[in-house]
This record gives structure tokens, sequence and C-alpha cells, in this order.
């Protein structure tokens, strides 16, 4: 019987493993060392504020697994040994494949700052890393969270829940604004302000420093300020998890290079979900998302190819769902921060301040780009069709209260968008 290993077990991983149990009879074995089980990843920040227990993270009971013959190890593999498909790990046990399926995740960007070993100094990507969050904000009086993306304003979030003082620092002179155009980096970094965050634009971290003890006792930014505090969260990004590959024999950049099938440089070896790399980038997307929809869209395409139907990799257009507190946020097809070649950017904002739509069409055929929403949620099969159906700008706007999941929000606010949207149009 083929013997299918699957290391990790988040949701590119797990996905994979479901689907190929769907289409074979075959053993399927997951490797993870951070958990003993699936869990959602994007609900641990959940856990730390109250909202939710551990157990409440996993979406499927202790017996699926045992059910659908799936086995699961809790252990790290720390050697791979491509030639003779063999898993070493740390306990110095080791485990044969047939096929081998990398689904190792990511891991916090780390810069060498100076300081950035010290206790007290982490990132939130993990398990473990919540661990450590609850042991090390105990009793604290204030914390410095760096870099100004989606984990960041989570976890700026998650210690203002705990009445934990916390200092934002952000490079940029706007809240994500090397994703967000400046009219809703603005809205985004106001709203966070208003939340009692001690948000620093253009500020960075020059220097964490430490105690007698080895603990944070303050971080230096780059202009000299010394800030004192007892905690720093690292969340300047993320970077695929593949260290332990460095010395073995496949093609790695920032990730591990795959092909359009996901296929990396080893026969018989895939690589799926933050881990992996594409070798061609597929349009405008970037050669590594660390997304979980496309996690989970890899996991899906990988189980075709490994048990007998060999197909690409077609994540569709680009979507994407976050929070920044109070204020939920939504974009469809490609939105940059600055409008590229005969493009335009339209921005909407409701006068509360929390509800904004700002839209990127093309001023020469009018084609509907992409959209970014606030406070409003939107559909995405809607927005998918129109992208897919190269809608104009016109026609969006005409018919956006179709993708709407709040009609009374628009009752009353869809008759200023459109005049608002009609009017700057007549204007171009």
């Amino acid at each position: 019987m083929e013997h299918i290993v699957i290391i990790g077990n988040g949701i590119a991983g797990i996905t994979a493993a479901r689907h190929i149990r769907k289409a074979s009879d075959c053993r399927i074995t997951v490797i993870s060392g951070e958990s003993d089980y699936f869990f959602s990843r994007t609900a641990l920040m959940y856990v730390y504020m109250g909202h939710m227990k551990w157990d409440h993270l996993k979406p499927y009971e202790d017996w699926f697994w045992e059910k659908n013959r799936i086995e699961l190890i809790n252990a790290w593999v720390d050697h791979i040994d491509f030639k003779n498909k063999e898993l070493g790990f740390s306990s110095r046990e080791t485990l044969r494949y047939d096929k081998l399926i990398l689904a190792t995740g990511s891991l916090p960007n780390r810069f060498g700052w100076p300081g950035e070993d010290l206790d007290g100094v982490q990132g939130m990507v993990t398990k473990q890393d919540l661990e450590k969050l609850e042991e090390r904000t105990s009793g604290i009086h204030h914390a410095v969270v760096i870099g100004g993306g989606l984990i960041g304003v989570e976890l700026a979030e998650m210690l203002h829940t705990r009445k934990i003082p916390v200092t934002l620092l952000v490079r940029e002179n706007g809240f994500w604004s090397s994703v967000l155009p400046p009219q809703d980096a603005k809205m985004i970094s106001e709203h966070i302000l208003a939340h009692g965050i001690d948000l620093r634009h253009e500020t960075e971290l020059e220097e964490v420093l430490g105690d007698e003890q080895g603990r944070v006792r303050a971080i230096r930014t780059t202009s000299g300020e010394e800030i004192p505090c007892e905690f720093v969260g690292l969340c300047a990004g993320v970077r695929p998890n593949i260290k332990f590959l460095e010395s073995l024999d496949i093609e790695t950049h920032k990730g591990i290079l795959v092909n359009e099938f996901l296929e990396t440089s080893v026969p018989d070896v895939y690589a799926i979900g933050d881990c992996a790399q594409q070798k061609k980038a597929i349009g405008l997307r970037k050669p590594v998302e660390a997304v979980w929809y496309t996690g989970r869209i890899m996991g899906e395409t990988v189980a075709q190819t490994v048990t007998g139907t060999r197909t690409s990799y077609q994540p569709g257009n680009w979507f994407n769902s976050a929070k920044f507190f109070d204020i939920e946020y939504q974009t469809y097809g490609w939105v940059f921060n600055k409008p590229g070649l005969n493009e335009q950017h339209f921005h909407w904002q409701h006068e509360s301040g929390e509800k904004a739509i700002t839209i990127a069409f093309d001023t020469e055929t009018g084609k509907f780009k992409g959209i970014n929403t606030f406070g409003i949620r939107m559909r995405q099969k809607v927005f998918d069709r129109w992208l897919n159906e190269e809608k104009t700008i016109t026609h969006v706007l005409s018919n956006l209260k179709a993708a709407n999941f709040d009609p009374e929000f628009y009752e009353r606010h869809e008759a200023e968008i459109f005049k608002y949207f009609t009017k700057n149009l007549q204007n171009t």
C-alpha cells in the first residue's frame, strides 16, 4: 500500500490529507510537532482574549482521524533522506514514505535586531507562541509591538483586552500603507488610535534592551527614543519555515520552489501552503503567499496530483479578509496602495469613519479591477463573477447592492455612494 506522508497539520496539510482520503485508499500519515490535532490558527487570538477555549479551535472531533484512517504523529522532523525516502525525528526514530508533502508553514521574521532573543521577545504564529504570550504578559505594565500588518494589529488588540498599554511601531506613514491606499491606511490608523493604542508612524526598531536577568526592559527606536516595556511582539511579517531543509538537495529560495503542479525539484516530493514558493509567479500574485485560503486550494490541488490526476494550481482571483479592531476588511481583485498605469481609485467613506469603499478601475476601458471594503460585508462569489466576466465599474456600482450582506445599510447609503462615484467619474 502506498504511503503518503505530510509534514505539517495546518490548513494546507490537513486539506491535502482529507482530499487524498476521498480519492484513494492509501496509507496517510500527518506529522506535526506543534499540536496533536489540527486547529484553526486564525482563531488563536480569541483564546487569549477569553472568547474561546483551546478545544473550540479544533474543527473536527478527535475521533475523526481514526475513522478516516489518517494517522497522526506528534513529533518534529529534523532530517529527510530524499534518496531513501526516509524521515528522521528528533527522537531518532525514522519513518519511510512513498510520496512526501511538505506543508511546514511560516515563522515570524527576525532581522537581526540586537536583543531580539531576550526573554519577552516573540512572534505570534504558533500554539507555542500563544502559550509563551500567556506566560510572558502576566502582570506586565507595557508592551511594544513591531510591525504594521495583520498580525501586528491582532496582537495589539489581544494585549489591549488585557488592559496592557501597547505601543505599536509602524515604519510607514499610515497603517499597512505598503498594501492599503492612503485614504484606507489613514482611516485604519485613526481607528487604532481611537482605541487607545499608542500608534507611532514612521518609527522603526533599533534595539531591544534587556536587564541583568536577560529579560526585556525597553526598546530603542532608530531616532534614539527609549520606550520602557516588558514585552516585545515581533510582527514584521513572516517567512517560510524551511530552515531544516537548508543542507538538503532540494531547490529553495525564500520558500521551497515548486512548479505549477506543486512539485519540488525532488521526485515524489511536493510543497504547499506558506512554505511553498512558485517558480513562476501566477499573474500579479506574489511567489509566496501566506494566506489561509491559498493553502486550502493547494491542499486540494496536490491531493489530486498524488492520487493520479496531475492538476495545476489555480488560485483564481485574489481575495482576502481581516479585522482591525471593530472594522472588518475585505478585498476582491487588485487594489494596490498606488494606482497603476491607466488606473484610478475612488474612495467613499461614511461619516462614522468606520465604513468605507475603495474601487480600482481601468480609466481607458472602465474595467473593474478590484475593491476594498471596510465595515461592509460583501459576497465573494458576486465579485468573483464580476472579475471573471470583466464587468465595468459602472456595472459594479449599479449592482453593488447585489453583493452586499447588509441590505439595510444600502437602503440608507446606496444613493449617496452611487452619486459620489458618478460625480467623480464624470470629472475624469
